[in-house]
């Protein structure tokens, strides 16, 4: 799909579910990496992750594009178009669009954490902690003894 086949689709779920023309610009944007789509507030203009598409095809861009056009139409109109408003979350119910969209494989990190285990040297307390601890300046909350770092 490229970006004038999704401007026909975003103007045509304009019209089938809203009834209302979709008089701005609907493109991919490849930088999207947390989001299905979004809808820019100044231009009015609609940009749709192309990850989607790829990974859960054409009914989860769909879904995205409802999202987006409960957007545009509710700040068109001067209504509630936030999250949280009255009149957005009327507006995603009636039309059946959802309030996320489905995850990407890609976008699931895989990182290491890495954890630093301190021990006091008097009362023997463990502390595991995912960030280094100054033992200079840090001393153990049970005892106030001296931490030292114990290898894994």
């Amino acid at each position: 799909m490229n970006n004038q086949q999704l401007q026909l689709l975003v103007e045509e779920i304009s019209y089938s579910l809203f009834k209302k023309p979709f008089s701005h610009q609907a493109s991919f944007n490849n930088r999207l990496r947390t989001t299905g789509g979004r809808y820019l507030l100044h231009t009015h203009d609609i940009e749709i992750n192309p990850k989607y598409y790829e990974e859960h095809g054409l009914e989860e861009i769909k879904g995205i594009i409802k999202h987006e056009l409960c957007h545009y139409h509710l700040h068109i109109e001067g209504k509630g178009y936030k999250h949280g408003d009255k009149d957005f979350k009327a507006v995603m119910t009636k039309v059946g669009a959802p309030r996320f969209c489905k995850t990407l494989s890609s976008s699931k990190r895989t990182s290491i954490k890495k954890e630093h285990v301190y021990e006091c040297v008097q009362c023997r307390q463990r502390y595991c902690r995912s960030r280094r601890v100054n033992t200079s300046k840090y001393v153990c909350g049970r005892c106030k003894g001296r931490l030292e770092k114990v290898s894994k």
